[in-house]
């Protein structure tokens, strides 16, 4: 779920993106995650079904995976992805509440298949997404042999993330989640692995999604508060360690709290009904010093183009010709990246 800020970011301290070549050259720490879920949720059949083998194993997130870094590297993007490790213990709440979301939305695919009902089918067959160890395990091999880096988190991916950004490892992470400026990313990239035409849910509208880069300097400076500030009034809002929040504060409310009063401790005071599961300092202290593994080197390989196609075509039956293509297309933007700028140094 992630903490919902949209409300309170200015216009200022958000650049939209209109081409991703404007990313060449950044390296950008990307929510394995949260990427792989949107992929799961996106690339689906008619009926909503995701993509599968003849096996029925879900390769919706392989495909996305694949074709969506291919993408990336021939902007001249750099990515890492980042996998999340065991979640905190006080964040048993919001995967109970995930779990029982799902069980809930396969209960009304049933009944929408029941009733043939197609556009029903596809949306509650997409809030249906869950993710393997097997399918995590795919995706990291699919990565290792196409060169692409990855790192697994102690705990959440996006604090692990944000900590490579905040070392100068990456330029900036990436999600649809704005968890990351939490834990303090100086800038976080969205839509990145979403970007592109997009149907409404519920509508036969087609949207342009398109990434955007915000910056978390300008986004503290412009609303005149600290980092601790913002994480105060995402508890007030609600976040994964309290999914609740606190009944009837919003974005804009509990901004205006933390204004008003300097800090979540005496904004609590004029709120005496507010409860939380666990101790707000708790939560407040997971974003400020969350476990995190140290990094030294981050490396990107050249493609083993013979593995990628034992992986994708011979063991879950990718087209060749497509898979063939497409690895051209990541062959020949490496080659460009070497005449242009050195590919020894880019991969180093």
């Amino acid at each position: 779920m992630g903490v919902d800020l949209r409300d309170l970011i200015p216009e200022k301290a958000v650049r939209q993106v209109n081409d991703l070549r404007e990313l060449g050259g950044r390296v950008i720490a990307i929510d394995a995650y949260n990427a792989l879920y949107q992929f799961l949720s996106a690339i689906r059949q008619q009926d909503g079904t995701p993509l599968m083998d003849s096996r029925g194993r879900v390769t919706s997130h392989l495909s996305g995976l694949f074709y969506r870094t291919i993408n990336l590297v021939e902007a001249g993007v750099k990515p890492i992805y980042v996998f999340d490790g065991k979640p905190p213990e006080i964040k048993s709440a919001e995967i109970a509440r995930r779990s029982t979301a799902k069980q809930k939305a396969v209960e009304r695919l049933r009944a929408a298949r029941e009733r043939g009902d197609e556009e029903e089918m596809r949306k509650y067959a997409q809030a249906t997404s869950r993710l393997t160890n097997d399918m995590v395990e795919a995706a990291k091999k699919l990565l290792d042999y196409m060169g692409i880096p990855w790192v697994q988190a102690l705990s959440e991916g996006e604090a692990q993330a944000a900590y490579l950004a905040m070392k100068g490892i990456a330029w900036a992470t990436a999600s649809q989640d704005y968890d990351s400026l939490l834990f303090g990313s100086p800038r976080l990239v969205r839509n990145l692995t979403i970007s592109g035409k997009r149907k409404m849910p519920g509508r036969d509208v087609y949207v342009e999604i398109r990434p955007e880069v915000i910056d978390l300097d300008l986004l503290l400076k412009t609303l005149e508060i600290s980092r601790e500030q913002l994480i105060e009034i995402a508890i007030l809002i609600g976040t994964d360690y309290n999914p609740d929040g606190v009944e009837g504060i919003g974005p804009k409310k509990a901004y205006s709290l933390i204004k008003s009063y300097g800090g979540l401790e005496k904004a609590l005071k004029v709120l005496p009904g507010a409860r939380f599961p666990v101790d707000p300092r708790e939560i407040k202290n997971i974003f400020i010093s969350p476990p995190v593994s140290e990094v030294q080197k981050i490396e990107w390989r050249h493609p083993d183009r013979e593995k990628v196609i034992e992986l994708l075509v011979e063991e879950y039956e990718f087209s060749r010709e497509r898979v063939e293509n497409n690895l051209e297309r990541l062959i020949r933007s490496l080659s460009r990246t070497s005449s242009s700028r050195g590919l020894d140094k880019w991969l180093g």
